[in-house]
């Protein structure tokens, strides 16, 4: 597997231990979850800027480049890409720091998240 960079872009927002109850069959951990800590992470970040809440409205495509073993350490970082009337743009990337102390970048995507009012609604992002 080749990589794709030697160090994380971005804040850190989330760091976590991956656990034996979120592999898959295979025993790796399982991607779904990968993706839930990644969409927290972007919560996060989104949420931040807009000030208030956020939901997930689409991510771009994920590749996987390393598995995620139980016991790894894994970090997500956040990066906003830009901001439109309603929505964030972030991007996220996922590394994993194994036994040997290694550093790798797991997978990464582009979260868009809207700004939601409390009717439910889209609302505008204010200024930065």
């Amino acid at each position: 597997m080749t990589e794709i960079a030697t160090k994380p872009t971005g804040e850190p927002v989330i760091r976590t231990i991956a656990m034996p109850a979120d592999t898959n069959p295979n025993g790796d951990i399982f991607g779904g979850w990968l993706m839930a800590q990644m969409d927290l992470a972007g919560g996060s970040a989104a949420r931040r800027r807009a000030g208030g809440r956020v939901a997930t409205v689409a991510v771009d495509s994920m590749a996987f480049h390393h598995p995620v073993k139980v016991g790894d350490e894994v970090s997500i970082y956040a990066t906003i890409l830009g901001v439109g009337r309603t929505s964030i743009r972030i991007f996220i990337e996922a590394w994993r720091r194994g036994r040997d102390e290694a550093m790798n970048k797991v997978t990464s995507a582009t979260f868009v998240m809207v700004a939601i009012g409390d009717d439910g609604r889209p609302r505008p992002v204010p200024p930065a």
